[in-house]
């Protein structure tokens, strides 16, 4: 009795030190927070997560939609080892998923969006023992044109820059072309006139000879 005691409050020791040691057990999950898409397109829900365990069977993904209008939560998609979809309801036969778990990826596939898809989408990860940590959250606007944002002015900036840059180039190369053409023409005039000068001089020169012979 007396022997065992002490092996097994090592063992107790031991394993309050390890339970120190062990991170917190939190998910964390990360989502793009604002989107917005237009009616009758395709879109992913991406969602990732980080977790100090290693992903393994147990892992389990809930996606749940809250409307802007307001009402019940409802359900979105289930993950648990196999992907499970909704059989009923208004995400029926349109939501698939779009996530691998070994890359830490939850994300699902939206499809046929509708003006009454406007609200929140909402992402909890649970790795077990990892399971606490902050729900992910989409706020989801579905609109009839896509708005510009500022990657849209920056990208429009960058395309006009590019084309004035290839204007003034080819307005450049052009003007050398032609300027290039000028000189060689009035060099060709220069030659033309030098030659029609030394044909003269020739013909002075042969009528004074034959002056000479003839006297």
């Amino acid at each position: 009795m007396y022997g065992k005691s002490p092996t097994r409050a090592v063992l107790f020791l031991l394993g309050l030190q390890l339970t120190a040691l062990w991170p917190i057990a939190a998910v964390e999950i990360y989502t793009p927070r604002v989107l917005e898409a237009v009616n009758g397109t395709d879109i992913r829900l991406k969602c990732t997560f980080s977790s100090f365990a290693p992903v393994g069977d147990a892992l389990t993904v809930t996606w749940n939609f809250r409307p802007r209008d307001g009402g019940p939560e409802q359900f979105v998609f289930y993950y648990h080892v196999d992907p499970f979809k909704p059989m009923s309801g208004r995400f029926k036969d349109r939501v698939v998923w779009d996530g691998n778990p070994e890359r830490y990826d939850a994300s699902i596939l939206l499809w046929k969006l509708q003006f009454d898809d406007n609200g929140t989408y909402t992402c909890q990860v649970k790795n077990p023992p990892d399971v606490d940590g902050l729900i992910g959250e989409i706020q989801l606007s579905v609109v009839q044109t896509v708005r510009f944002s500022e990657i849209h002015f920056l990208a429009l900036a960058i395309g006009s820059a590019c084309a004035l840059m290839v204007i003034v180039v080819i307005v450049v190369v052009l003007f050398q072309h032609f300027r290039k053409k000028r000189r060689a023409e009035r060099a060709h005039k220069v030659v033309e006139i030098k030659s029609k000068e030394e044909e003269k001089l020739n013909q002075e020169k042969k009528a004074s000879v034959s002056l000479e012979y003839t006297d």
